[in-house]
């Protein structure tokens, strides 16, 4: 049991990290949670700046529902950032439910969203609780643009792009794996979700604000689909996206179809093992943090219907930073009122995408947007 409102479950984690920077910077106690509490206590003092003036504890704590209840016990929010979430969610789920404990994660997995939204959505909603997958900047900020977007009434169509500068961290390389071996990718057309084509590989884009195309892929489908499934307003909903770096994109489907070649005999624990193995050969060590003249990133969506489109475009810096941003402003909002949705919702859905706005302009971290209307 803990006395701290917000547990951070996979502290260590670059990811992690920056969602503990935010933290102090909003002045929220938390705890920093994870197997090994050596590396938490390093990565802590060696990865946070300013860590001195927080409040926060370490916790070391096993992958299990008794374990993880144990821990969250006393807490408001927990921030999941222990991926891949199709194989470890579950119990970090169950586990913020059997303590009465707000969760978010970090997840772009379409099973694992479907899997929150069909399993465990009505109970956190009967228990007043939200259950929010996938606050991240390669998911919230083209939702936002979305939101933006449709604003003006009669827009039924989103085609979305997401595009960063930098490169995954070990644990997005590795979710990037056993998710292409594990599950499909959709889009949503007329409310049902569409199998992207496996076999076409990278799909040439362009982007807002360049010359030259970008090289994209459905990345698992994204969150947007599935947040889009139920809502009234939108009927198709495509998202692809990739980073601006040319050669790493050409790399990735080779890179994924040499993983699930190798793997394709196997059983599902020793595939499991194997494609871990393969993420660390592509990805073993720590990005360098980011910086905000390398690391930019791009938003763009096309928003259509029958008469009428709109166009949003948002630039930012520093994808994972805003991740983190993102992730400590939901607990501090969290910590403040209950959520404008309980169950499962998505950040925009919970917190209202201009107020999500405001906290990554407030930081600096993207630029006002470029919205442009056409038609009645």
């Amino acid at each position: 049991m803990t006395t701290k409102p917000v547990v951070v479950y996979g502290a260590s984690g670059y990811t992690g990290r920056l969602i503990c920077e935010y933290l102090r910077e909003y002045a929220i106690p938390f705890v920093a949670a994870g197997r090994n509490s050596d590396r938490l206590k390093t990565s802590m003092e060696a990865n946070v700046p300013g860590i001195e003036t927080a409040d926060y504890e370490i916790a070391e704590v096993t992958h299990d529902v008794e374990s993880l209840v144990e821990l969250f016990q006393g807490a408001s929010v927990v921030c999941n950032t222990v991926g891949p979430f199709s194989t470890y969610g579950p119990e970090v789920v169950e586990a913020c439910l059997a303590a009465g404990a707000h969760y978010v994660d970090t997840t772009g997995e379409q099973d694992w969203l479907i899997t929150c939204e069909e399993t465990y959505g009505a109970d956190f909603a009967s228990a007043g609780l939200l259950l929010s997958p996938g606050i991240a900047h390669m998911y919230t900020n083209g939702e936002i643009a979305a939101e933006l977007c449709l604003e003006k009434p009669g827009l039924d169509s989103l085609d979305i792009a997401v595009f960063w500068g930098g490169s995954p961290t070990i644990a997005s390389t590795l979710t990037i794996l056993v998710n292409a071996a594990t599950s499909k990718a959709h889009h949503l057309q007329q409310n049902a979700y569409v199998e992207f084509d496996p076999t076409e590989g990278l799909v040439p884009l362009v982007v807002p604000g360049q010359h030259e195309l970008a090289q994209a892929l459905p990345w698992g489908g994204t969150s947007h689909p599935v947040w889009y499934k139920n809502d009234p307003r939108v009927a198709n909903c495509k998202a692809q996206g990739g980073v601006f770096n040319a050669a790493l994109m050409h790399g990735v489907p080779h890179i994924v179809a040499r993983a699930l070649d190798a793997t394709k005999d196997l059983d599902h624990e020793a595939r499991h093992e194997a494609l871990i193995t393969a993420a660390a050969q592509v990805m073993s060590q720590m990005p360098p943090r980011e910086n905000p003249r390398l690391n930019k990133s791009l938003d763009s969506v096309h928003a259509s219907g029958p008469l009428g489109r709109a166009h949003c475009v948002i630039h930012g810096n520093q994808n994972y930073k805003q991740t983190g941003l993102l992730q400590a402003f939901a607990a501090h909002s969290l910590l403040q009122q209950p959520p404008r949705k309980v169950g499962f919702a998505s950040a925009c859905k919970a917190f209202g995408h201009r107020e999500l706005l405001g906290q990554l302009r407030a930081f600096g971290l993207v630029a006002e947007p470029v919205l442009t209307y056409q038609g009645a």
